[in-house]
Order: structure tokens, then sequence, then C-alpha cells
């Protein structure tokens, strides 16, 4: 059953991915650092694509109609990217400490997000299609 409080979390959920997937196009070094150097076909390929799919993802969780495919589409977004914030906690584990602690405190954030979108979908499963 929707309720308003989830809805009010779904636009929120919505603009951060947003947000974050315009950040992939603004400063693209940052995130291509962070994706596994082994991965075919190069980093910034996966900086774009993730990037685009967070821009596709928050558009379908910010319409109403779409909210419930959007935050299903944004679990497997947040399990999808998990090995980047893993990689690049073993990547910074040489950094400072305050760098470090940004790196390992990515972690268990991405699984709150997944529980977050989650609940955003159950809260949009009975959401009345328009005919």
């Amino acid at each position: 059953m929707r309720s308003l409080t989830w809805d009010r979390v779904a636009i929120i959920l919505g603009c951060l991915l947003g947000l974050a997937g315009v950040m992939h196009f603004v400063h693209p070094s940052f995130l291509n650092d962070i994706v596994p150097p082994w991965l075919p076909p190069n980093q910034a390929f996966w900086t774009y694509l993730s990037g685009a799919v967070e821009i596709i993802t928050a558009v379908l969780i910010l319409r109403p109609s779409t909210r419930r495919t959007g935050a299903l589409v944004a679990v497997a977004l947040f399990i999808g990217v998990y090995p980047a914030n893993l990689y690049m906690a073993w990547d910074w584990r040489h950094e400072a400490l305050s760098q470090q602690l940004i790196a390992y405190g990515r972690l268990p954030f991405q699984f709150l997000f997944v529980w977050v979108a989650l609940r955003v979908a159950r809260a949009n499963d009975t959401y009345p299609y328009p005919v």
C-alpha cells in the first residue's frame, strides 16, 4: 500500500540517483578510479553506463506510474555497483584515515540503499495505473 512517507522517500531517492548519475558525466575521473581496472572494455565505459542507468532509474522512480519498476531497478543497480565500493575500500587502504573511513563507510550504506529501494517498491506494489 502506498504511503505519503514512502512517496517522499522515493522522491528523495530519485533525486539522489539523478544527481549521482549526472556526476558520472560531470566528473567521470573520480568514478573511473573506483571501477575495478580489470573490467573490460575500460573503466570509463562502466562509469558512463552506470551514470546513464542511474539517470534512467531516477526518472522511473520519480514518476509514480513507474516508481515500483524504478525501485526494483535501483535494487539491482545498488547490488551491481557494490564491487566498485569493495574495490574502492581495498584500493584506498593506504590513503589517509579520513579517506579510508569514506571508503569503508560506503559499504554498509549500500545495504541501506537496497533496503530503502525495496521499501519504495513494496509501498508502490498496488499503484492504480491509469487506463
